[in-house]
C-alpha cells in the first residue's frame, strides 16, 4: 500500500534570483503554479517580457508526489539547462513550481560545465529568497445517518476536526466531511462502526 501524503512544500510567492559569470546575465525566476498550463503560461509571459534574451530555459514540477517534471533547455547544449534547474527544485524539495532561468550571452562562451553552474546558481539564488509554505492535502467523504444517530456523529466530527463542506437535514441526515488525508480513513472507520451510518468517499462516488 502506497504512502498516504498528507502534506507537501510549495511557494507562497514568486521570487527572483541573479547569477552572473564572463558578463552572461542569467535571470531565474521561481513561480508556484498548479497545472502544466500555468507553468507555460508563465514561461510564455517571460519569453514575451525578455524578448531580446538568448536562451529562456525552464522545468517545472507538479503534484502533490512531485512526480511530473520536465524540463527545457531552449538552445542550450543537452542537460546544460533545464536539468541543472530542476535539480534545485528536488534539492529544495518544492512542488508546484516553474523555474525560468532567462539568459542574456555576455560574448563568452562558459562551456558545459559553466553553463550547468550558472543554470543551477540562478535557480538556487531565487530558491533561497523564496518563501515556502507547507500545503495540506485533504480527503473528503460523505455520511448519511438518522436524526437518533446526530449526537454521537457530531461529537466525532468535533473531536476529529473535520471541516464541514455541506450538509443536509431532511428526512435524514447527510454531511460532506473533509480532513487531513492521512487522518481522513480513521475518522471514516470509526463513523462506519456506527450502526445505521453510510459512508461513501467523495473521490470513488
Amino acid at each position: 500500500m502506497s504512502e498516504v501524503i498528507a502534506s507537501y512544500w510549495s511557494l507562497e510567492e514568486t521570487a527572483e534570483g541573479l547569477y552572473s559569470e564572463l558578463r552572461s546575465k542569467f535571470i531565474a525566476y521561481v513561480i508556484p503554479v498548479r497545472t502544466e498550463e500555468e507553468a507555460l503560461a508563465e514561461v510564455a509571459r517571460l519569453r514575451q517580457k525578455y524578448y531580446d534574451a538568448r536562451h529562456v530555459c525552464w522545468a517545472y514540477r507538479l503534484g502533490i508526489d512531485g512526480e511530473t517534471t520536465r524540463s527545457n533547455d531552449d538552445g542550450e547544449p543537452s542537460g546544460t539547462a533545464g536539468k541543472p534547474i530542476l535539480g534545485q527544485l528536488l534539492s529544495a524539495n518544492v512542488t508546484e513550481v516553474v523555474a525560468v532561468v532567462i539568459r542574456y550571452f555576455g560574448g563568452v562562451k562558459l562551456g558545459t560545465s559553466g553553463l550547468i553552474e550558472a543554470y543551477r546558481e540562478a535557480t538556487r539564488e531565487a530558491l533561497s529568497t523564496a518563501k515556502k509554505v507547507e500545503r495540506i492535502v485533504e480527503r473528503a467523504f460523505t455520511v448519511a445517518f438518522g436524526y437518533e444517530l446526530m449526537g454521537e456523529v457530531m461529537r466525532l466530527v468535533k473531536d476529529w476536526d473535520a471541516r464541514v463542506l455541506e450538509q443536509e437535514f431532511l428526512e435524514s441526515c447527510r454531511l460532506s466531511l473533509s480532513l487531513r488525508a492521512d487522518e481522513a480513513p480513521k475518522l471514516f472507520g470509526r463513523l462506519e462502526q456506527i450502526y445505521g451510518t453510510t459512508l461513501a468517499w467523495s473521490d470513488e462516488e
